[in-house]
This record gives C-alpha cells, structure tokens and sequence, in this order.
C-alpha cells in the first residue's frame, strides 16, 4: 500500500495526523511498551484507542492490520524506502523503533543480539508466565478450587524474577548502565504483575530486591509515567 490511507484501518481510526506514526494500542501492559518506546524517542506519533471492553480488536479494520487481533500495531507512514510500514509485536515494535530512531538498542553487534536475547526472555516467558498467573489470581480462574495450575504459574514466576534479579545485581539496567528496549519490554509486566495483579506477596517480589530497584528507577523516568496512560481512555 502507497499511502496511509490505504490501510482499511485508517477507516475505523482516521488520522489526523497523517505523516506521524499510528499507534493503535491500549495501555496494557503490552501495549505500554509501545506508548514508552514512543516517548522515550521522542519519534512523532498518533495514538488511537482500540477499545477491548467493544471488542475494537477483534474488528475487520483491526485484523487487516493485525491478523491475530492483539494490541498494540502500528503504522509508519514514512517506513523503509520511504514506503508505509505496518507492524504488530511488541518485540519487533521496539526493535524497529529502536532501529528508526538509533535510540536504546546498541549499534556494536554483539551488544545488539544479547539485548535482543533479553528482549525475547521477556516475549517467550515473563509476559505468557506472568500473565498466566494474573488468569488464575486476579480473574476468572482464582474461582478455580483446583489451585495447581495457579501454583505452576506462581513458581515459574518467581523463578523468572530469580533469573532478572541475579541479572541485575551489579547492573543498573539489564544491559548494565545504558537503558534498553529489553528495559522497555520487561518492566511494564513486572510493574502490572505487582500493582494490578496484587500478586507481590505471591511471587516474593520483597526477596528480589534488583528487580524492585530498577521498577522503581523505571516508572519514575517521565516518558513511562506519560506513557502508561496512552491511549487515553475515555
């Protein structure tokens, strides 16, 4: 497609914007790692709200853009070769982000692909596992009498949190001083995994005090804390 306007989606959520990136998202915390990367780079941006409680994400405009229906995607107007380019994941979100605005993923190769390694720690086991653990906890499956699979996710958790704690613990950041997209991927869950799933206690977060240093130094960096409120709900 050669114009924004091509895109179906633009249908639903006109821009009026247009020559800025279109981020259709919902301040999840998925979602939040695109609205921080956004902030922290200072790149032009839109933000369209894709409503869960309407089940926005599951409409034809919404799956044009991302067939499997998640938040958040975007669209750069202005992508490679000067051609838009739309994108959904996180991962692959921060990482082109990083890449657009040379911000937050270092440009020495080696240094790159083991911030990506981190990247993808968070992608494939503290976002399903944490997750997981807010299904069974905080929503419908704390009902559950069997208390199994809460207690799996639980322990799987805190292992995860051993593995990110040991990691920081001469470090200031995951990467050591310089703040990364692997940063911007994994301290949104730890933040939602302790304050909207109320699942500290649960997961030993007090015994796990590097985790909790850098989540504090994390949300108090001024574009995180205008970021977790973009989109703006109604």
């Amino acid at each position: 497609m050669s114009t924004l306007a091509d895109f179906p989606i633009t249908k639903k959520w006109p821009a009026k914007y247009p020559d800025r990136i279109q981020l259709y998202s919902l301040n999840t915390p998925n979602g939040i790692k695109a609205s921080v990367m956004l902030e922290e780079t200072g790149l032009p941006y839109e933000a369209h709200l894709v409503d869960f409680d309407k089940d926005e994400q599951k409409s034809p405009e919404f799956r044009s853009l991302n067939p499997n229906a998640k938040i958040p995607a975007l669209i750069d107007p202005h992508g490679p070769d000067g051609k838009p380019l739309p994108l959904f994941e996180s991962g692959a979100i921060l990482i082109y982000l990083a890449d657009k605005s040379g911000k937050f993923l270092a440009r020495d190769a080696a240094a790159r692909y083991q911030t990506i390694q981190w990247l993808m720690f968070q992608v494939s086991g503290i976002g399903p596992m944490f997750g997981q653990l807010g299904f069974f906890h905080k929503f419908a499956g704390k009902d559950w009498e069997d208390k199994r699979p809460r207690d799996r996710y639980v322990a799987e958790s805190r292992r995860l949190l051993q593995v990110l704690d040991q990691r920081l613990a001469d470090r200031r950041w995951i990467m050591g001083d310089d703040y990364t997209i692997a940063d911007i991927a994994t301290f949104p869950l730890v933040r939602n995994l302790v304050s909207f799933y109320d699942a500290g206690d649960l997961v030993g977060i007090a015994d796990h005090p590097h985790v909790t240093r850098a989540l504090n130094a994390f949300v108090a960096r001024p574009a995180v804390v205008k970021a977790v409120n973009i989109p703006a709900r109604s």
